[in-house]
């Protein structure tokens, strides 16, 4: 065979390239691209690669009731398979466990680290960003990829989450694969990419269960609108995407459940044992109505009334349109939401009368519903919502920024359209002045920079065709294109570079994490607690860094925090509880350290682990505590099984007293490890369990925690 090899030839002009060729064509990109794309892209990816990846154990174990579960599914398959907490598959994490699969994997190849627990994540967070970039770029060009990359990969909370072991980074990297196949489905009617858009959004439902469905309704109604078959089949190959959805989730669903429950742990989450009542209860329309029986603030207890007198989470404060801008949310995902929505808008208008098939209104359909449905739900859910949620809205906002801002720049525009250039502009520097005015102490001269850039560019913009008029050099001219853009990009992206930078560069643990610097979000209107608002669990403001207990203004004192420490594998954050506060206004931030609130990567006091790791082999447990918030740093620090009595919140109906007593009879369990272990209130069975117990068998105090050895009982 000849040395040389050939590829496509509208790739190369129809000229045989060599081997080597191939390289050259990777670094270069298509011929239709300009010289600069394809370098342009490499340090967008090196750039994210950089900020996801610095000094990324800084975080610990992060979120460690995933990460008990992520030593969990690399010491033993059958926990790897069903997602469960421990080694010995006594119960779940309360999700659908596609996002611990990637992360065990790793772990199973390089060893559980918390550095190869974590890295699977922040290359998910670069290759959303790849996905973003070519799913935009195919139709509008490299400028708008690149501008739609960069916006995703230095939004706060994207900064947070692909730097933490949460089941949304997976989720993400999924839902913007699905969107990248949509469009290439809109580009030829090929029924293959309509069924892996649906097997990719089932894949991510075992990510994150009904929330990877927020983008549905976009993603079809773009291809039933703007698919190029006729309308009968656009119908039956949206029917096809559904097929895909089905079985890209299904396969595990039809598993799980028909393996007999003797033979597989509790679904930790659900009240009965059945995967699709956690899905449809409480990880589903639970969270839309407040009813959320197994879950911290189930049946709707921990709903507040907030100041606008909507229904609203303890966890997210009041609902309503503006939700996403007050302090829960706005610095974690908004600075650019304002500009997203005005360009929108525009795709709209200047697509009114094309044909069917226009690639504009399509990416309006595709990217606007994205960010309409999945905002209008966050906004109007009642049940619990973190911030860090947000991080799903991210690519939607991305693409229509950077499809709006580079289609307006190319253009040569009128005046209609440099108004709404313009407008884009000045509202993004408006909104970032407002954000960064709530961290007034933090780089203070910030939000001015970026105002006085905002009015500038809009000011040149407007301006643009007089002052052409009136600069006759070249250079002038040039400096009018260049200026106005370098001032824009100022304007719109140094307030979420400078949270994302910030977010890097401070360490975050547990089940709460929040993007930005310390009082960043918590106070304002809207918050959880806040003017007007009833406290509820967590209790008022909202979740700070550090320590997170202290006293909420207009309340009671707030909860311990834990203290830090070192756990095997490196620095283990602060965690603790949020303050309880009944009512009153204020925030429950702390100072310095991590991000995190509720289970909190907290110390186990090496008397308690030498205890713990006593004969560990001989048994299936090494201990039982009430709750997996409790039972993960136990795990963590033995690497043994550890049971976790009621689940996730303590809440769920697993296991039984009777259940209990037998697998102590049967010396299946070594230890009951008590007081001093992270619930969030237990449920009837743990109560019973702790009773009985204590009445049973006789407790000690190691290392601050009161101990009982369930292999001699008081009697």
């Amino acid at each position: 065979m000849s040395a040389t090899t050939f590829i496509p030839r509208h790739a190369t002009g129809g000229r045989a390239l060599p081997a080597g060729g191939r390289v050259q064509r990777l670094l270069r990109g298509p011929q239709t691209d300009p010289r600069w794309a394809r370098p342009a892209l490499f340090g967008l990816l090196a750039l994210t690669a950089v900020l996801y990846l610095w000094d990324l154990t800084r975080n610990g174990w992060a979120n460690d009731f995933y990460a008990a579960a992520v030593q969990a599914g690399t010491k033993s398959w059958k926990a790897f398979f069903f997602g469960s907490f421990d080694s010995s598959s006594f119960i779940t994490v309360d999700k659908t466990p596609a996002s611990l699969w990637v992360m065990e994997i790793s772990g199973r190849i390089f060893g559980f680290s918390q550095w190869s627990m974590l890295a699977p994540q922040a290359l998910e967070g670069v290759g959303s960003v790849l996905l973003l970039y070519a799913a935009v770029k195919r139709w509008f060009g490299p400028p708008a990829g690149l501008v739609a990359g960069l916006v995703l990969a230095l939004t706060p909370v994207a900064a947070l989450m692909f730097r933490f072991n949460n089941p949304d980074a997976l989720l993400v990297l999924l839902m913007t694969a699905a969107a990248y196949t949509l469009v290439r489905a809109l580009e030829n009617g090929r029924s293959k990419w309509l069924v892996l858009t649906g097997v990719l959004l089932g894949f991510a439902f075992l990510a994150k269960m009904l929330q990877a469905f927020l983008v549905v309704p976009g993603l079809a109604a773009a291809y039933l609108w703007a698919g190029p078959p006729r309308l009968v089949r656009r119908i039956w190959q949206t029917a096809l995407m559904g097929a895909g959805i089905i079985v890209g989730a299904g396969w595990w669903i039809v598993a799980a459940e028909l393996t007999p429950a003797a033979d597989r742990p509790y679904f930790g989450g659900s009240t009965d044992n059945n995967i699709l009542q956690l899905a449809l209860g409480y990880n589903g329309l639970g969270r839309l109505t407040g009813n959320e029986t197994g879950s911290i603030a189930g049946n709707g207890q921990g709903a507040g009334q907030g100041p606008g007198g909507g229904q609203g989470s303890a966890f997210g404060g009041s609902t309503g349109l503006l939700r996403l801008f007050h302090s829960e949310f706005g610095g974690q995902v908004s600075w650019l939401l304002p500009t997203a929505l005005i360009s929108l808008a525009a795709m709209v208008w200047v697509s009114r009368r094309a044909v069917r098939t226009d690639r504009t209104r399509a990416a309006a359909l595709l990217w606007g519903g994205w960010v309409l449905v999945t905002g209008l739900v966050f906004s109007y859910m009642n049940g619990i919502i973190h911030p860090y949620y947000m991080v799903a809205l991210a690519p939607g906002i991305g693409a229509l920024v950077g499809i709006g801002a580079t289609a307006l720049w190319q253009a040569r525009p009128g005046r209609a359209a440099r108004v709404v250039a313009a407008s884009g502009i000045l509202a993004s520097a408006l909104w970032a002045y407002v954000l960064l005015d709530r961290t007034p102490t933090w780089l203070p001269w910030l939000r001015w920079v970026v105002l006085v850039a905002g009015v500038a560019a809009a000011g040149l913009v407007l301006t643009g065709p007089w002052l052409g008029s009136v600069v006759r050099s070249r250079r002038g001219r040039l400096a009018l294109a260049v200026v106005p853009l370098g001032l824009a990009l100022v304007a719109g992206l140094a307030g979420p570079a400078a949270y994302a930078l910030d977010t890097a560069a401070s360490a975050h643990s547990g089940a709460i994490p929040t993007a930005g610097p310390s009082g960043g979000f918590g106070s304002g209107p809207g918050g959880g607690g806040g003017p007007g608002g009833q406290g509820g669990f967590p209790g008022a403001g909202q979740f700070g860094r550090g320590t997170a207990g202290g006293n909420a203004p207009g309340g009671a004192p707030g909860g311990t925090a834990g203290t830090g420490g070192t756990q095997p594998g490196g620095t283990v954050g602060t965690g603790g509880f949020p303050g309880r506060g009944a009512g009153g206004t204020g925030s429950a931030a702390g100072t310095g350290g991590a991000g995190g609130g509720l289970g909190g990567n907290t110390t186990v006091s090496s008397a308690l682990v030498k205890l713990l790791e006593q004969d560990a082999s001989a048994y299936t447990w090494v201990a039982a505590t009430e709750g997996s918030e409790g039972a993960a740093p136990l795990e963590l620090a033995t690497g043994d099984a550890v049971m976790a009595i009621g689940g996730f919140n303590g809440t769920d109906p697993w296991p039984t007293l009777a259940v209990f007593k037998e697998l102590v009879a049967k010396h299946e369990i070594h230890y009951y490890v008590g007081q001093g272990s992270q619930s969030f209130g237990g449920g009837r069975g743990s109560s019973a369990i702790e009773a009985w117990v204590a009445a049973h068998f006789t407790k000690q105090t190691i290392g601050g925690q009161t101990v009982y050895d369930l292999t001699i009982p008081t009697s």
